[in-house]
C-alpha cells in the first residue's frame, strides 16, 4: 500500500508526560488501523467466496458445451447411419469488423455504424443474431465484414478484451 494511507503507529516513551490530544491521536490511530484490518479480511473473505462462485459458473458452462457439443455429434452420427442429412443448427451470435474508414460514407450508414458501435476501421463487436440486425447489416455490408465466431474464438477475443 502507499504510504500515505498507512496509519501510523506512533510510540510515547515510559514514564514521559503526554500531552491529552497525542494520547487522543494513539487511541484513534490504534482503533482505525483495528478496523482497516477487519474491513481487509471481509474483503478478501468476500473475493475468495466470489471467486468460488465463478469456477461454479465455469465448471456448469464448460459442462453445459460439453454436452451439447457430443449431443450435435451424436446426431450427426446418427443421420450419417440412417443415411439422413444433418442440419447445423443456425449460430446465435454474429462477429461484425469495419473494414472503412469514414471517407466518403452517406449519412445513413454513417448512423448504422455508430449505432453498430463501429466507430472506426478495425472495431469489432458481438451482435446478436436476429432479423433487424441482419435487415441493418445489410445497409452496412459495403463497410463491414461479419461472421459467426466458434465458442473458441469468442473466448479469446474476449479474454483479449
Amino acid at each position: 500500500m502507499a504510504e500515505r494511507y498507512l496509519i501510523t503507529q506512533g510510540t510515547v516513551v515510559e514514564g514521559a508526560a503526554v500531552p491529552e490530544l497525542v494520547k487522543l491521536k494513539l487511541d484513534r490511530d490504534k482503533k482505525l488501523a483495528s478496523e482497516k484490518e477487519e474491513a481487509t479480511k471481509a474483503k478478501e473473505a468476500k473475493q475468495a467466496e466470489n471467486r468460488k462462485g465463478l469456477e461454479a459458473h465455469t465448471t456448469e458452462y464448460e459442462k453445459e458445451y460439453e454436452s451439447t457439443s457430443r449431443e450435435l455429434i451424436r446426431l450427426r452420427r446418427e443421420a450419417k447411419v440412417n443415411g439422413n442429412f444433418f442440419v447445423e443448427p443456425e449460430a446465435k451470435l454474429l462477429f461484425v469488423v469495419r473494414i472503412v474508414g469514414i471517407i466518403k460514407i452517406s449519412p445513413k450508414p454513417r448512423k448504422v455504424l455508430q449505432l453498430l458501435r463501429l466507430k472506426q476501421l478495425h472495431n469489432g463487436v458481438f451482435l446478436k443474431v436476429n432479423k433487424p440486425i441482419l435487415n441493418i447489416l445489410k445497409l452496412v455490408q459495403p463497410y463491414v465484414t461479419y461472421g459467426y465466431p466458434s465458442l473458441k474464438t469468442v473466448r479469446e477475443l474476449v479474454y483479449k478484451r
